[in-house]
């Protein structure tokens, strides 16, 4: 989720998320790396929208907080449109990352996948600003995969884990790695159809308000 403002005078239009971790598996320098990574991956794109005319330069804001003390209260009765909370820990019940939705504010986050300069909060971001996974799954001659196609994608030799693999096979899908954001990406954003309010503001996304308490493995 996130807030769009529109600069006319400046041709720029800027959208800020702020992003609130809590878990055990969360720290302070995590925090900052994981919205400094959304920001490095979604403005590399150097995207732009066409609004009455004018082309625009889209540049996104995004920051990351340490918060181990967050009270459920917090993420339930939060009605500011840049705030984001994540559950950050060692271990998943789905062995995976996850939104809770399309257009959201909260979700978990499995520690493994955040790190060695992972895609996933990037695309998890994608997830909470409207964005969901493509529905062609078999990309192969396409070249450079989007942000928003997820694991278990087919895809050129260059883009899987394992370049000699069979497709489908071990190592024969897309490496998350290898994912960016591109301006079709921003274009599917529609960020020329937000509703502006008088300061040239807009939401983007909505409120999932789900406070994520901790996964236990089962005995």
């Amino acid at each position: 989720m996130g807030e769009a403002e529109l600069h006319n005078g400046a041709d720029k239009l800027v959208v800020r998320s702020d992003f609130y971790f809590y878990g055990d598996a969360a720290t302070q320098d995590l925090a900052f790396a994981i919205g400094e990574d959304i920001a490095n991956h979604w403005n590399e794109a150097q995207g732009t929208v066409r609004i009455k005319g004018d082309i625009i330069n889209v540049e996104f804001l995004i920051k990351g907080f340490y918060d181990p003390d967050l009270k459920p209260e917090t993420v339930w009765y939060n009605t500011d449109s840049r705030n984001n909370y994540f559950r950050i820990e060692e271990f998943s019940l789905t062995d995976i990352s996850f939104v809770d939705g399309i257009n959201c504010n909260t979700g978990y986050f499995k520690l493994h996948n955040l790190l060695n300069n992972s895609t996933t909060a990037a695309h998890e971001y994608g997830h909470t600003i409207g964005l969901d996974h493509p529905r062609n799954l078999d990309i192969r001659g396409k070249g450079q995969p989007g942000i928003m196609y997820p694991r278990g994608t087919v895809c050129d030799p260059d883009f899987q884990y394992d370049p000699l693999a069979e497709p489908l096979k071990a190592g024969g899908t897309l490496n998350p790695f290898s994912r960016k954001v591109l301006s079709s990406d921003i274009d599917l954003l529609r960020l020329n159809r937000l509703n502006w309010n008088r300061k040239s503001i807009a939401v983007l996304g909505d409120f999932s308000s789900i406070y994520h308490e901790k996964h236990v493995p089962p005995q």
